[in-house]
């Protein structure tokens, strides 16, 4: 990454993407993401080799699924029937960004709704596969003594 863009966090998820350039589109429209860099493979496929995002201030890197090299590290959720893995944006308006993803196509796992545990929470998969998890605190907190 270039000395302007943001600086490789302790802790970075790599997804991977079956359509890794309409990811960057689609995490554009619906969290607000800043494209970093991009790199495309070198075999002309259009696939992108490595990419790198902002959302909320966070980075993510993202590369296309490579199912012709066999090694199974880099499989997509949709290759792999879904992914374990949640993403979690804390968002000052949640309802907001909410609604920006499902416009852009997420689907919803979980309602966003108001939780016991004091955050406005819901789940979305994204076109893609992967789990995302938005939450915004909610000002009380029920399980306060």
């Amino acid at each position: 990454m270039s000395e302007q863009d943001t600086a490789m966090p302790p802790v970075t998820p790599h997804l991977v993407v079956d359509g890794a350039a309409k990811a960057i589109e689609f995490y554009r429209a619906a969290f607000g993401a800043v494209e970093a860099m991009r790199v495309p493979a070198e075999d002309g496929s259009g696939k992108l080799m490595h990419a790198a995002i902002t959302i909320n201030g966070g980075l993510i890197m993202l590369m296309d699924d490579f199912p012709e090299y066999g090694d199974g590290q880099g499989s997509s959720p949709r290759v792999l029937g879904g992914s374990p893995v949640h993403i979690h944006l804390d968002l000052p308006d949640v309802d907001a960004t909410w609604q920006q993803a499902v416009d852009a196509g997420a689907t919803i796992a979980m309602p966003l709704e108001d939780q016991f545990w004091g955050d406005r929470y819901g789940q979305l998969i994204d076109p893609f596969g992967h789990i995302w998890s938005l939450a915004s605190p909610t000002g009380s907190d029920d399980n306060a003594s």
